[in-house]
């Protein structure tokens, strides 16, 4: 149905089964232009190209994606290479010459994790960390643990990456955290953003948002963003020339000035190229009329698919009772199975990968994504019945 508007991408992959879009989303076609527009108005421009990325790309942007947020403040979005500057950023905040006390899960993505992780070895922060089985109650242990003591920052996913697993409802889950702590909220959406409907208007004058274009958003690496809620007085201690936008002619006091925006959490000079991407993408959603909610609605039928067609098969390999989930119904836009141990999971994925399947694994749990790009109708998972833990 709308393969059409894959065919760079799915002529690299012909003979192959793409399950690995929460890994590395395919990109639509019209982004092979939006490349050669950025080139083509470098070329044309050189340094004059910045009042086109800041004066129309750029606000044009944060406008789409503030409509797909339920934003009233697209000025309030930032952009950055990736959501770990984006992380440091928050994390610079805060007073390091005492431990940082964070609120957090065990299934956080390695831009926070890996980070947080190291400076605890350094006694920089203090980590309280919740673990997110069993899901069922993840959001209560979750929000009774804010509650227990104070903290600088609470930081938690909408979609977990490894599991797919999404929070029952992040507006309500926001309020409640609110309600009994005073840190700085920061929710990674990554794996939400463009898969799951997102509605922050309740909740945007409380929180940090981070998500990105290479996942759902489709338009490739390089391209992140931060909602940042408005009048917040944060001075980031890592910090860039672009955070001083709309102060550069002031007078400069003794204090370093931050813009008044969501630019105060920005760096420095970045290659635009992936927000030519993402604009092009964002915009061509638009035209076709697909929103988050009819990708949304279009993936989960693929995804019954999926299991209809495992179900049938006479293979031991995956099964339900290896799934991870809470409601299918609200799950990010892949399924993670837990295999026995890691070996076997890296061993499954290898057995696919050669049966021309493509997939991923963390640890002992294997992922399968879906996407737009897909045919229920060219699933062929029968390979599965080959399979056998010697492999």
């Amino acid at each position: 149905m709308y393969q059409h508007l894959y065919q760079h991408f799915l002529q690299g992959h012909q003979g192959k089964q793409h399950f690995a879009s929460h890994s590395h989303h395919f990109w639509p076609d019209v982004t092979r232009q939006a490349m050669l527009d950025y080139w083509d108005l470098s070329a044309r421009s050189s340094d004059e190209k910045w009042q086109t990325i800041f004066g129309e790309v750029l606000p044009q942007t944060q406008q789409l994606l503030a409509a797909q947020l339920g934003s009233q403040q697209p000025q309030q979005l930032v952009f950055a290479p990736n959501t770990h500057e984006l992380v440091m950023r928050l994390l610079s905040c805060f007073d390091w010459r005492q431990p940082i006390r964070i609120l957090t899960s065990d299934s956080e993505f390695y831009s926070f994790q890996r980070q947080v992780s190291r400076l605890q070895e350094d006694n920089l922060v203090q980590l309280t960390v919740i673990p997110t089985e069993p899901f069922t109650d993840f959001e209560q242990r979750f929000v009774a643990a804010a509650a227990s003591q104070e903290f600088e920052l609470i930081f938690c996913s909408q979609v977990f990456f490894n599991s797919g697993v999404a929070l029952a409802d992040l507006t309500a889950f926001v309020q409640q955290l609110a309600a009994v702590s005073q840190a700085m909220i920061a929710i990674d959406g990554y794996h939400a953003f463009m898969a799951l409907p997102v509605d922050l208007s309740a909740i945007e004058s409380r929180i940090f948002y981070l998500a990105g274009s290479y996942k759902y958003a489709q338009a490739g690496e390089g391209c992140c963003f931060m909602l940042c809620p408005k009048d917040n007085s944060y001075r980031p201690l890592y910090t860039g020339w672009f955070a001083e936008f709309g102060t550069l002619s002031a007078e400069r006091g003794e204090r370093v000035p931050y813009s008044t925006d969501g630019f105060r959490f920005a760096g420095a000079t970045m290659d635009f190229s992936a927000l030519f991407r993402l604009h092009a993408v964002l915009r061509l959603l638009h035209s076709e009329q697909i929103s988050v909610s009819r990708i949304h609605h279009y993936v989960q039928q693929l995804q019954q698919a999926f299991l209809q067609q495992l179900s049938t098969l006479s293979q031991t390999a995956l099964s339900n009772e290896q799934l991870l989930q809470r409601d299918v119904q609200h799950h990010g836009h892949f399924f993670t199975f837990a295999l026995p141990t890691a070996d076997e999971a890296a061993a499954l994925a290898d057995f696919l990968k050669q049966h021309h399947i493509l997939t991923d694994y963390r640890g002992n749990r294997l992922r399968f994504g879906f996407a737009l790009y897909q045919c229920a109708e060219q699933f062929d998972l029968r390979c599965l019945e080959r399979f056998t833990t010697s492999n």
